[in-house]
């Protein structure tokens, strides 16, 4: 068994205190990025061969459910003014979020979930109520069910009739496949980042070609400057769908942290003392029940921020860029389907308006194009979140239940799977109780609720990081306004769904 810890300090060395009811971290130094990655320098080669790669994780399940489903439907439906610059400002909101949830995983090698267990009053209350959220978050399959609307079309070459059984069987058939991905994976998050890295290059390019071919210059020039142009919100639009496209613009708001573990599994800073969630094909790996840090010197200092610039590299220039090029490519593709149809997409066809519209106007072969794209981008999303939900759960049962460890005998591989097939029963029932797109606008609302809890849980932990690792104080002023700004849109949602929503347009 593969032992990433055996260059750990022993137990009665140095110890660093973070928050309450967990284990004090030890203390040792960071490694290299080369020791890291196998490689003896990181040039821009081996930036994008080794060193890049989580954010795209992160990118796969953004532009299955802002960027294809809830972004195109705002647009289709209220045009670019007043909705476009909610999407950046919430993209920026995000990315400086995911960047300090992420800053704990490097310094720490705890994944957010089992950090979140040591804030007051400790781990009892708030692990399970983060694994909690999730679930309740995500379960509900819209990004599944979405997916099996596009295979249907794909299949029969039109769109399925409003309550059809069969885009729910392809739903269940690609969460299959999901679990075939990760089983047949020596290491799980390298297999995502490669699934992502071929299926996102596959989408952008298909979206390029196939907007430049049938978008005219001013739409692309309409979507450009909506984004970039602040506005009132258009008439008739409500809250909650705002709500909506704002927790699904980039990832999903205040629970961005959910997919930032896998900075701890590509053994990004003392991630790589921490261990990972190996596959079934890969060798068994110990994976520590709680993290370790690094010393306060000239050299770790170094090193912290070298690594702190790649991950900079990997949030801005793969994640952030991807969303904004993934939000604007489909949403200027949704209005020039309005234009060409002269109607409005709905909850119900929005999966499949856009491959409609260039069926009746510019033939079948642009009809199966469109389709392909919607379901390698629909299905990122299924990829990324149903791992994402596993993951979760997984890591903090084997961090906080050392008798589950015992059972496991130290291999979260034997929960991993199991609990990956139960979830799975799980959302082939729910996939049964609503239309994709209101199930995906629910997971978007629910994920604003994060926005009004974790923002302050990590202000609380980086503060008490390692000097070097410490957020400096503008960082706090972008978690704080990450809770208002999407926290506003909870409430909102909350206040809608038991009676009058707080603002209407």
């Amino acid at each position: 068994m593969a032992d990433p810890t055996s260059d750990l300090p022993p137990a009665s060395a140095e110890l660093h205190k973070i928050g309450v009811s967990r284990p004090d971290l030890p203390v040792t130094d960071l490694p290299t990025p080369e020791e890291v990655f196998g490689v003896r320098r990181i040039g821009p080669r081996e930036l994008f061969m080794y060193a890049l790669g989580p954010s795209l994780i992160a990118l796969g399940i953004s532009i299955g459910s802002g960027e294809w489903l809830l972004g195109p439907q705002a647009v289709g439906q209220f045009g670019f003014e007043g909705v476009g610059w909610v999407i950046v400002v919430s993209a920026v909101l995000q990315t400086l979020y995911n960047i300090e949830c992420s800053r704990y995983v490097m310094a720490t090698g705890e994944v957010p979930v089992v950090g979140w267990g040591r804030v007051p009053p400790g781990w009892f209350l708030w692990v399970p109520l983060s694994v909690f959220l999730v679930i309740f978050a995500f379960i509900a399959g819209g990004w599944a069910a979405s997916a099996g609307q596009g295979m249907y079309a794909l299949f029969h070459g039109e769109i399925p009739a409003k309550d059809a059984e069969e885009p729910r069987i392809w739903a269940i058939v690609l969460l299959l496949v999901v679990f075939a991905i990760t089983a047949g994976a020596r290491r799980i998050s390298r297999a995502l980042e490669l699934a992502n890295w071929v299926m996102i290059g596959a989408i952008l390019i298909g979206l390029v070609l196939l907007c430049l071919f049938v978008v005219p210059f001013g739409l692309w020039w309409e979507g450009i400057k909506g984004f970039v142009t602040p506005a009132a919100p258009p008439e008739g639009i409500t809250a909650t769908q705002i709500g909506g496209l704002a927790g699904f613009t980039a990832l999903a708001s205040g629970l961005n942290w959910y997919v930032m573990g896998h900075y701890r599994d590509k053994g990004y800073g003392m991630g790589h003392r921490a261990g990972f969630i190996s596959g079934m094909r890969g060798e068994r790996v110990k994976v520590l029940a709680s993290g370790v840090t690094f010393r306060d010197d000239p050299k770790n200092r170094a090193l912290w921020k070298r690594w702190y610039r790649l991950l900079l590299t990997d949030m801005w220039g793969i994640f952030f860029a991807g969303a904004m090029i993934g939000m604007l490519l489909p949403t200027i593709l949704m209005a020039r389907a309005v234009e060409l149809t002269g109607t409005k997409p709905t909850q119900a066809n929005v999966p499949t308006f856009v491959a409609s519209a260039l069926d009746e106007e510019y033939g079948r072969w642009l009809f199966y194009a469109a389709l392909v794209l919607g379901v390698l981008i629909l299905f990122t999303t299924q990829l990324g979140i149903f791992e994402a939900m596993v993951r979760v759960t997984t890591d903090a049962a084997h961090a906080t239940s050392p008798r589950l460890r015992a059972l496991l005998e130290g291999d979260p591989r034997r929960f991993y799977y199991p609990f990956m097939l139960v979830l799975l029963v799980i959302i082939a029932v729910v996939l049964h109780l609503a239309l994709p797109v209101s199930l995906v606008q629910w997971s978007a609302n629910m994920s604003n609720l994060g926005a009004l809890i974790f923002p302050f849980m990590l202000m609380y932990l980086n503060a008490k990081l390692p000097r070097p690792a410490r957020p400096r104080a503008w960082h706090y002023v972008i978690l704080v306004l990450n809770f208002l700004f999407f926290g506003f849109f909870f409430v909102n949602f909350v206040a809608d769904f038991v009676g009058d929503p707080l603002v209407t347009f």
